[in-house]
């Protein structure tokens, strides 16, 4: 015999703070399963421009049969020794790309330093150094990025000796500043008070002891 059986739900802000904590817990553990690093990805891709990296790109097809590109970026986080982030592309000289860095990000030194090291290691070779930057291994940080580092001189001149040590360092400084970028983005969208605003939002519903109801 069925029988029907009612139950009292409250939305998040409703919920005593122990109660509270357990929904926080819940939409942490499976609330950003959407594209959320998708503004620092299109903010890092306006970087690399700057700077005069080129990303890769990858070709997706969806179940419906529409195909889409997305840019070689990839990070793991945000817990474990060896997380990071790495991305493929092609570096080649951007003229002014120190002053124009300064304008994107004023207040950014990280970025500062790393489009002057680019420019000063150019300059010392006449602004002929090129990389090809490719991801290598199961791993997702900066050492899993493989530098292939060129001059492309007319007279065939080498490069300097210091070379592909600067330009592989510069570009893998680009990679532990996305990692920031990400942990700072993941670190407040699971803030309490960020948490908070989305379960509100969502207008999700929970048990009074905080377990996910309706």
């Amino acid at each position: 015999m069925s029988r029907v059986i009612s139950t009292t739900v409250y939305l998040s802000d409703e919920l005593s703070e122990s109660a509270r904590k357990k929904a926080r817990t819940w939409y942490c553990e499976g609330g950003l399963e959407y594209e959320w690093y998708d503004a620092v990805y299109e903010d890092f891709t306006l970087i690399c421009n700057i700077l005069g990296v080129r990303l890769k790109t990858r070709i997706f097809t969806t179940t419906g049969g529409r195909s889409y590109e997305k840019a070689c970026i990839w990070f793991s986080g945000f817990c474990c020794q060896g997380d990071g982030a790495c991305f493929e592309g092609l570096y080649h000289y951007q003229p002014g790309a120190a002053q124009h860095i300064r304008k994107h990000a004023p207040q950014d030194e990280a970025l500062h330093r790393i489009a002057d090291e680019l420019q000063a290691i150019q300059q010392r070779n006449l602004w002929q150094l090129q990389a090809d930057i490719q991801h290598q291994g199961r791993y997702y940080h900066e050492y899993s990025m493989h530098i292939t580092v060129e001059r492309d001189s007319p007279t065939g001149q080498e490069a300097t000796d210091d070379a592909d040590g600067v330009l592989g360092d510069a570009l893998r400084d680009l990679a532990r500043w996305l990692y920031q970028q990400l942990e700072t983005q993941y670190d407040w969208l699971t803030s309490p008070e960020a948490v908070d605003e989305a379960l509100i939002a969502g207008g999700y519903t929970f048990t009074e002891t905080g377990q996910r109801f309706g």
